[in-house]
């Protein structure tokens, strides 16, 4: 907590000042135009990532970046994301994994959870790509690995159509769904195209989407 602390203070003595007039506007008002969806990984920050200011984004985090299918009782996953489609209207929604991800490599792998079962009816939303990673050829480890973060990010994007509020923000275009692919040890991502179902270097393609990917 030291440390924290000390963060604290430092923010106010020095960060603060820089932008205190964004953090007026932002007192009494948000209006972000991306929801971003993240693994909870400490290695895995968002705001860092995309050099965002306080406001541009509104993000969940959870293991495994993951979103339920919608279901008659939606959780706080469901309540976020209805939130941020229909609240505050966001233009875009990235689900982005991550390399080396803890969950999925429990998935991948074939671990052993039964000291926490918690986290193992939680991976049970990534069944499919499960099963989709698990019929593939891999090379090793970290390429199994990597393929079932990806597979992952397209069942997420799967799961996400699913909620009323963004399938009707999508027939309206008036939203774009991404899935990325961020590599930790070299900071590139890689954006689905939904058009090939590849991913694809985003610093070459970055306007490509996942949004016109087939359901």
């Amino acid at each position: 907590m030291k440390d924290l602390i000390q963060g604290i203070l430092k923010f106010q003595r020095e960060e603060f000042p820089k932008r205190s007039a964004l953090f007026q506007e932002l007192a009494t008002q948000q209006s972000p135009t991306t929801l971003f969806i993240a693994c909870s990984d400490s290695r895995v920050e968002p705001a860092l990532l995309t050099q965002s200011e306080p406001g541009k984004l509104f993000v969940i985090r959870n293991a495994g970046n993951i979103v339920p299918a919608y279901a008659v009782q939606p959780g706080g996953v469901s309540a976020s994301v209805e939130y941020a489609v229909a609240g505050l209207k966001v233009r875009d929604i990235v689900i982005c994994g991550h390399s080396n991800c803890g969950a999925m490599t429990a998935v991948a792998m074939c671990q052993c959870l039964d000291h926490m079962p918690s986290v193992a009816q939680w991976l049970e939303h990534a069944a499919g790509a499960r099963r989709v990673s698990l019929a593939r050829p891999h090379a090793s480890d970290r390429e199994r690995v990597d393929d079932m973060v990806r597979q992952n990010v397209i069942e997420q994007l799967a799961h996400l159509r699913t909620h009323p509020c963004v399938a009707q923000a999508l027939a309206a275009r008036q939203i774009e769904l991404h899935g990325w692919f961020y590599d930790i040890g070299t900071g590139a991502i890689d954006a689905l195209d939904g058009k090939t179902g590849q991913f694809v270097p985003l610093a070459d393609f970055p306007a490509v989407t996942a949004t016109d990917m087939a359901p």
